[in-house]
């Protein structure tokens, strides 16, 4: 909706709010314009319901109002003697038109002094309910939001299993476009798994002020800008979603706008320069381990390495045997002697299991592997007497990648090689031609809602011939730390600024085997309460929360001691 669209659709809610309230304003000793005057009439309405002008400022915060209009509904009733549990019902299910029923058809007497007390035990448990639900809320929409890392593409830096807290105060908060939804979930409705908004109304883009900017090396949440998955992992047609309901990504910015961004050989180079990382990052590159006597997967469990295959032999299973071992399997083959060939995660497949069902397996142990390694990975492999060689893969210039980032054939990029590239700032125009369209055409049609037609060697935007174009927000270039397994802007391109969503501050809880059932869940003690961006190593505060807490408990027990004697 355009602002001309959302002053009519404000104006038609004032009418509406006025022919259904009038007579109940002067009911209550006001005068009948006082309905009809936009603001001014809510915090009139707050003095006839008895409640605090500020609520008003609830009204207008969206999301937070959705909550607040069924129990102003229901205080505005109640406030004329209406309190039956039915009546109640009735405002919220009619959206509040019942209070028109209430204003025309009933002779209703204003109560002046009633009790804001609930009368019953259950009618204070809603009423704690609701309020809690918008304070939780207001929390979770404005300033700090939990979430879960579900993938590897920061691993090490941060684990797949680790729980965050987001703050979006930071950047400051992105005020929500999608003016209907359900509170507290993103885009689908827990149990359900249906949409948990609509897509119409929406409000525009707008970011409360925040105290910092997104700086080089953060860790940034993001909404995905190529999503349109309604569900993950499954596959069906693709949903076009508005910008705050696509799906959250956390990545790092190595790219600001204005920037000037290359990737050598994995590594990325800012203005000529290489990005240097902070001391809390733990970025991972691919090499390829080689031995002669076989590269043992003890050896890499023990140096923390989680992301390998691992390979057993077995001989024919019964069908209780084959359904155990499903639970294990990314997959299998069946060799040319009838040997069953296994394939499993790093994990492998517990000996116990193997003991109670009586499996005859045996691990294979290759002489080379491919996994992504730390640099303090790397510098004690080649220690290793074990292992003979430790070499980076790197793919080489001009071996065009795929599905990457622009999508054409005139950038044979990879992940290893791609740029230079410009970061667009908001201001900044570009020449505009075809070799370069590619680069901005999606910026230019899908974020910035200009319409492109080419002809020939010409280019025309919204129906005029164009040789140039200036970008109206700032870009992004986000790079997981696990560089050859990651997701990011060398696949789908710039992340916009209305896209920010805020940035990690701290992991409260971290589990082990976090992609496995609850019963294999393994807290990480050495990661829970530590910080997440910074220049030195992640700082733990667990000890100072369990001091404070057994502090909490030891006072509790003191003061209520002392109160009673």
């Amino acid at each position: 909706m355009n602002v001309t669209q959302w002053i009519i659709f404000i104006l038609i809610v004032q009418v509406i709010h006025f022919l259904g309230t009038w007579k109940l304003y002067v009911k209550a000793g006001r005068k009948a314009w006082e309905a009809a005057i936009p603001v001014y009439n809510a915090v009139i309405l707050m003095q006839i319901i008895n409640r605090p002008k500020w609520w008003v400022v609830l009204l207008f915060i969206p999301i937070i109002n959705l909550l607040m209009f069924p129990v102003i509904w229901v205080e505005t009733i109640r406030s004329f003697g209406r309190n039956s549990l039915l009546e109640s019902w009735l405002v919220v299910l009619t959206l509040g038109f019942y209070i028109y029923y209430v204003n025309y058809a009933l002779d209703v007497s204003y109560i002046q002094d009633r009790s804001l007390q609930p009368k019953t035990a259950m009618g204070e448990w809603v009423s704690s309910i609701v309020f809690a639900v918008v304070a939780a809320t207001l929390v979770h929409t404005y300033f700090i939001q939990p979430y879960v890392i579900p993938t590897g593409s920061l691993e090490r830096t941060l684990r797949v299993g680790d729980f965050l807290f987001v703050s979006k105060f930071h950047y400051g908060a992105r005020t929500p476009m999608t003016t209907v939804a359900a509170p507290m979930v993103h885009d689908t409705l827990p149990i359900l798994g249906v949409r948990s908004y609509l897509n119409k109304p929406q409000l525009p883009y707008f970011r409360l002020p925040g105290f910092t900017k997104v700086d080089r090396n953060d860790i940034v949440v993001f909404s995905w800008p190529a999503d349109t998955v309604r569900v993950f992992f499954k596959k069906e047609d693709g949903v076009k979603k508005p910008i705050d309901k696509k799906s959250n990504y956390v990545k790092r910015c190595v790219g600001l706008p204005g920037d000037s961004l290359e990737v050598r050989d994995g590594y990325v180079y800012v203005d000529g320069q290489q990005l240097e990382l902070p001391g809390s990052a733990k970025p991972q590159y691919d090499y390829l381990l080689y031995s002669s006597k076989g590269v043992s997967s003890r050896l890499l469990e023990k140096l923390g390495v989680t992301d390998f295959t691992r390979k057993y032999l077995s001989n024919q299973v019964n069908p209780e045997q084959a359904n155990v071992l499903n639970e294990y399997l990314m997959g299998y083959n069946q060799a040319a002697n009838g040997e069953l060939e296994l394939y499993t995660k790093s994990s492998g497949i517990p000996t116990d299991v193997i003991r109670k069902y009586g499996l005859s397996l045996r691990e294979v142990t290759d002489r080379e592997r491919l996994v992504p390694l730390t640099d303090e990975m790397v510098v004690t492999l080649r220690k290793d007497a074990s292992i003979d060689s430790v070499v980076r893969q790197v793919i080489p210039k001009g071996k065009r990648g795929i599905n990457l980032f622009p999508q054409s054939s005139d950038y044979p990029w990879n992940y290893s090689q791609m740029g230079p590239i410009y970061i667009p700032r908001k201001g900044a125009t570009v020449p505009l031609n075809l070799r370069v369209l590619p680069l901005y055409k999606k910026i230019i049609r899908d974020y910035e809602h200009n319409t492109i037609a080419v002809s020939g060697n010409q280019i025309s935007l919204n129906g005029q011939v164009a040789d140039s174009y200036t970008f109206k927000q700032d870009y992004y270039w986000m790079m997981g730390d696990n560089r050859d397994h990651s997701e990011d802007s060398r696949a789908w391109g710039y992340v916009p600024e209305n896209h920010i969503v805020g940035t990690p501050i701290f992991i409260w809880m971290s589990f082990d085997n976090f992609t496995q059932s609850m019963s294999n869940w393994r807290p990480r003690w050495d990661r829970i309460f530590t910080t997440v961006n910074g220049d030195g190593e992640p700082q733990s505060y667990f000890k100072y929360f369990l001091i404070l807490l057994v502090a909490y408990f030891i006072g509790n027990w003191f003061w209520k001691r002392r109160k009673n004697r």
